[in-house]
């Protein structure tokens, strides 16, 4: 009896939406297109996973950015070694930061990258340190390897350039915070990077840093697979 009165009012449900008598926000829609400046919700990261197959839908989210905030290039699908083919990629030059250079990223991570930088990095960076970032620094995006290099194991995400390594951050006010200087630092340095790695956890699937193992100790890898893991 329950069942099937749950599955009457789900009926109901799905007519009024259909209908507009009920509407659902944009950003907890998961049928709708995804804008940069939504408010991020759990329903983010199934659009984000969403947007993997679909090149020009993750584009023109991409282009929801403000004018001259975002520079990237849409790269044609290719592969750099015979074993990585790259698809629905682009090249991240600046955002709101700048970076120490370019790097290739598929086009969600692109998406998912800004969407944290201008909903947690930001806020979190004149909350707690009083500055904005200015510039963020990585050891890159793409690599055809396993994990850990190992033989045998599965392809990193880094294969696919669905993940990129970040190492520290610098700011307007000139102050640089660096993962494997300040993470136990007990200072306001300290807290910004835990806020950092929390923060990214709304939009990455796995946000991976120096809790996780040895492996991790100087930088956060910010990739898409998995949903909400932070360690």
């Amino acid at each position: 009896m329950r069942s099937t009165l749950f599955f009457l009012l789900l009926i109901s449900l799905g007519v009024a939406i259909q209908k507009g008598i009920i509407e659902i926000p944009r950003h907890w829609a998961p049928w709708a297109p995804l804008y940069i400046d939504d408010p991020i919700t759990p329903v983010t990261q199934l659009k984000l996973k969403r947007l993997e197959g679909d090149r020009q839908a993750c584009l023109a989210a991409l282009d929801t950015v403000p004018d001259n905030e975002l520079r990237y290039t849409p790269l044609a699908d290719y592969s750099p070694t015979a074993s990585c083919p790259l698809t629905n990629i682009v090249r991240m030059q600046s955002s709101s930061v700048q970076f120490n250079q370019s790097f290739v990223a598929t086009c969600p991570l692109a998406l998912a990258w800004v969407m944290y930088e201008r909903h947690e990095l930001q806020p979190a960076a004149e909350a707690i340190i009083g500055s904005r970032v200015r510039q963020v620094d990585h050891v890159g995006s793409f690599a055809c390897r396993n994990i850990y290099h190992r033989e045998n194991a599965r392809r990193s995400e880094h294969a696919t350039a669905e993940a990129l390594d970040v190492i520290g951050f610098r700011f307007e006010n000139g102050q640089r915070i660096t993962l494997i200087n300040h993470w136990d630092d007990g200072g306001e340095a300290g807290e910004f990077l835990r806020a950092a790695r929390e923060g990214g956890c709304q939009t990455f699937g796995n946000v991976i840093g120096p809790d996780y193992n040895a492996a991790h100790a100087d930088h956060f890898h910010m990739g898409m697979r998995g949903f909400r893991i932070c360690r």
